[in-house]
C-alpha cells in the first residue's frame, strides 16, 4: 500500500518537531457544502459541538474540564507522538490469529457455510464472541436465541455474519482491563457498534459495500481505546506517576484518532480500501459529494447521545452536517434507536 505509507510518512514528516495542532484532524469532517467547494462556518461550528458533547460523554466530564491545561501535557503529547513515529506503541492490538482465514473464506462468493463455521469452531474465544455479538440488540433478527454457529451463519447469511465476525474479533480488545477504564470502555463500544451500524446502514442505501464499512466502522472506537492505554503508560512513568485527566485524554484522541486508525488497519493488514474509506472521512476531498463513513460516525454518534440524555445536535441541524436525504436519515435513526432502546430493556 504505496500510497497509504507515503501519506502517513509525509504526515509525520511534517510534525517532527512536535504533536500537529488540534485543528488538524477533527472527528466529524464535514463534505464541501457550497459550490465554491468550502465549508461553511455553521456547518464546521455545529460539527465541534457534536464533537465536544461526545467527548463529554465519553470521559464523563463537562465542558470547563475538556479545555484545561496541565503543565504535564505537552511532554505527554510528545512522548505519545514519538512512540506514533517509530513504531514503538505498545497498546497497539496485534492482529488476531484467525482474522486472514476468515476475511479470505468471507470474500470468496463461493464459499460454503461448513468451511466458515469449521474456521470459527477452531477458535473456542471467537465462538464465544461471535454467539454473544449474534445475540445482541445490533444483530439479533428475531425473538429466537441463536444457539450454534452453524445457526448463525444460516440465520444472518454471509453480510451478516461478516459484521459479527468484525465486531466479535474486536469486542475483546475494547473489554476493559480494570475499574478506572470501565466506563469510558463501555461507552466506546457502544458508540463505536452504533457508529459501524449507521454507516452500514448508509452504505446499503449507496450501494457501497456495507461490510467493509462496518468494519472500519469500529476503527475510531477501537482507536481510542489504544491512545487511552498508551497514554495511561507514558504518565505512569513521568515523575508523579498520575492518571492523565480528560482535557489530555481529549487533546491526544483528537490529535491522533485517525493516524491511530490507519496504524491498526495496517497492523491488521485490512485491504487498501479501509485506509481508503478512513482517508476520506479524516480528510474530505473538495469534489467529495459523500462520505458514508463520516456520515454514520455523525448519526451514530449523535443517537448515543440522544439515547443516553446527553447535550446533543438539533435535530434540525443535523440535515445540514451529513449527506442524505430526511427520508433516509429517518430510516437509518429508527433502526439505531430500536437497537439502542433493546439494548438498554436488556
Amino acid at each position: 500500500m504505496p500510497g497509504f505509507f507515503s501519506w502517513i510518512a509525509g504526515l509525520f514528516k511534517t510534525a517532527e518537531s512536535s504533536p500537529p495542532p488540534v485543528s488538524e484532524a477533527r472527528l466529524f469532517n464535514p463534505a464541501k457544502t457550497t459550490e465554491q467547494g468550502e465549508v461553511t462556518e455553521d456547518t464546521q461550528d455545529l460539527s465541534l459541538q457534536l464533537e465536544e458533547n461526545l467527548f463529554c460523554w465519553l470521559l464523563d466530564t463537562g465542558p470547563s474540564n475538556l479545555r484545561s491545561e496541565s503543565s504535564r501535557s505537552n511532554a505527554a503529547l510528545q512522548e505519545l507522538h514519538t512512540r506514533l513515529t517509530s513504531s514503538k506503541m505498545e497498546e497497539v492490538p496485534r492482529r488476531p490469529m484467525t482474522l486472514p482465514m476468515l476475511m479470505k473464506a468471507l470474500s470468496d462468493e463461493a464459499a460454503d457455510r461448513h468451511k466458515l463455521t469449521q474456521i470459527i469452531l477452531g477458535d473456542p474465544a471467537l465462538t464465544d464472541q461471535i454467539l454473544q455479538v449474534a445475540n445482541s440488540p445490533y444483530f439479533r433478527t428475531g425473538d429466537h436465541t441463536i444457539e450454534s454457529v452453524d445457526q448463525a451463519v444460516f440465520v444472518l447469511g454471509m453480510d451478516g455474519i461478516r459484521n459479527v465476525i468484525a465486531a466479535a474479533v474486536m469486542r475483546p480488545m475494547m473489554a476493559a482491563r480494570n475499574s478506572r477504564e470501565a466506563l469510558f470502555a463501555q461507552r466506546a463500544w457502544v458508540w463505536g457498534l452504533t457508529c459501524a451500524r449507521a454507516a452500514e446502514f448508509i452504505a446499503r442505501l449507496r450501494n457501497e459495500d456495507a461490510s467493509a464499512l462496518f468494519t472500519t466502522g469500529l476503527l475510531p472506537a477501537l482507536s481510542y481505546i489504544t491512545i487511552r492505554r498508551e497514554l495511561q503508560r507514558i504518565c505512569r512513568a513521568q515523575p508523579g506517576a498520575e492518571e492523565p485527566d480528560a482535557a489530555l485524554i481529549r487533546q491526544a484522541l483528537t490529535r491522533y484518532q485517525w493516524i491511530a486508525c490507519q496504524l491498526i488497519a495496517s497492523e491488521w493488514n485490512l485491504p487498501p480500501k479501509y485506509h481508503a474509506y478512513l482517508m476520506s472521512a479524516e480528510r474530505p476531498a473538495p469534489e467529495q459529494e459523500q462520505t458514508t463513513l463520516s456520515d454514520g460516525m455523525v448519526i451514530g454518534s449523535r443517537e448515543v447521545l440522544r439515547h443516553a440524555h446527553q447535550r446533543n445536535l438539533p435535530e434540525e441541524d443535523l440535515d445540514k452536517i451529513v449527506r442524505l436525504t430526511p427520508e433516509q436519515t429517518g430510516r437509518v435513526r429508527a433502526a439505531l434507536k430500536a437497537a439502542l432502546s433493546e439494548g438498554a430493556r436488556g
